[in-house]
């Protein structure tokens, strides 16, 4: 479907669509789509420090005095 869109068509559409809204709406909503790509990037930056924190966090697992091997060394005993 845009396979057939060349760069004259594209500077067409460009140019239409400075007719319709001009430049000084065109340049708000730029900035207002760069501040909100800004603020994505931002939350998941936070996301994933936060989940390494939990993760480097958190303690290991003891598997050497499980429950069940409690239970075995009592009844051996």
């Amino acid at each position: 479907m845009f396979a057939n869109i060349g760069p004259w068509q594209l500077l067409i559409i460009l140019l239409i669509v400075l007719a319709i809204f001009g430049t000084k709406k065109l340049r708000n909503m730029g900035s207002d789509l760069g501040g909100a790509v800004k603020g994505f990037r931002k939350a998941m930056n936070e996301a994933d420090d936060a989940a390494d924190k939990l993760e480097n966090d958190a303690p290991d697992a003891d598997f050497d005095n499980t429950p069940a091997e409690k239970a075995t060394k009592e009844k051996d005993a």
